[in-house]
Formats: C-alpha cells, sequence, structure tokens
C-alpha cells in the first residue's frame, strides 16, 4: 500500500488568528516530532492542502473572512512548515479534492490510501474524506493528528468517517511503526 499524509488547515488563521481552534495546539507536537518525519523518513509523501479564499468564495459567508490567499493567515504555521519535497495545494472549498487536481496527483503517486490529518474532524477533513472515498482510496485518521473546535465535534468526526468512509481510526505511532517496518 502506498500512502500520502494530507496536512489539512494548519494555518496561521485556524491555530492563532481570525478562526483559531484553541484545540489546534493538541495535535501540533504529534505531526511536528511524530507522523511527519516519520513520514517523510519513509518516502511517504507528504501533501498541505491549506485554505486560500477569493473574496467571492461561498465559504467566507458562513465563517467570514479568514485565510485570505496571499495573506499571512494563509500560511502554515511555522512549527510545521512544509520541506522541500512536500507538496502544497491551494484550496477554496472544505474539500481537499475540489478544484485542486489533488486526485490526479496522488494517482501520478500510486497512492492507495490518504493519512488524512489537521483540521477540522468534522469540516475540511470530513468532506475531503468523502472525495478521498468515493475516488477509491483508503483512509487513514489518526486521531492524535486531527482536532476540531470542541471534543464532541471531533470526536463526532472520527465516528463518521469510520462509519460512512470506513477510515481506520489510528494513531500516529502505528502509522509510524507501519511505514518503518
Amino acid at each position: 500500500m502506498t500512502d500520502a499524509v494530507l496536512v489539512l488547515d494548519m494555518l496561521n488563521d485556524f491555530v492563532t488568528g481570525e478562526i483559531a481552534a484553541e484545540r489546534a495546539g493538541n495535535i501540533i507536537p504529534t505531526l511536528r516530532d511524530d507522523l511527519l518525519p516519520a513520514a517523510r523518513e519513509a518516502g511517504v509523501r507528504v501533501i498541505y492542502l491549506n485554505d486560500a479564499h477569493r473574496p467571492e468564495d461561498t465559504e467566507l459567508e458562513v465563517w467570514g473572512e479568514h485565510a485570505m490567499r496571499g495573506t499571512e493567515g494563509a500560511e502554515v504555521i511555522p512549527e510545521l512548515e512544509p520541506e522541500a519535497d512536500d507538496d502544497v495545494f491551494e484550496k477554496r472549498f472544505y474539500d481537499g479534492f475540489r478544484g485542486t487536481g489533488l486526485d490526479e496527483h496522488l494517482r501520478s503517486l500510486g497512492v492507495d490510501r490518504v493519512v488524512v490529518t489537521g483540521l477540522h474532524t468534522n469540516m475540511c477533513a470530513r468532506h475531503t474524506s468523502a472525495s478521498a472515498f468515493f475516488n477509491g482510496y483508503d483512509i487513514a485518521a489518526p486521531e492524535d493528528c486531527l482536532d476540531a473546535f470542541s471534543q464532541e465535534a471531533h470526536e463526532g468526526g472520527l465516528e463518521y468517517l469510520e462509519e460512512v468512509y470506513h477510515a481506520e481510526v489510528t494513531a500516529a505511532a502505528e502509522l509510524a511503526a507501519g511505514w518503518s517496518s
């Protein structure tokens, strides 16, 4: 099985800015110190999917102005800055596949399974997982590398991913162990 790690919206506006999720800090150490280094060491592609909104985007009607394309708020937080071999895609919707070319890119890499991480378990992770599922990818959801505005939203998101998209709810350490074997 060929994996790719998808890092969703670990951006300044989502962690410390306009629509910050206080709980985002819970997953930064595990992503930074465990999952991402293990993936890179094992040759697993790391792909950042970042909101980069334009003024006409419909999502702004719900959340207000945030992660506007070209602003500091739309940049990945310094603690998780992409490395030279990582891929970075801009997205304008909750779904990281919609209008980004992600599916074509994953297919060109021979990816079978996406590891969905970042923010928010019940929104962007859920919608990105829907497209992954409908495009035939297996899904892993490390619960210690995903979070949301509340514990209830996080747990509800994980339950939905598992029940509806057959995501494997797991932990970073389990994935890292699989990559190193």
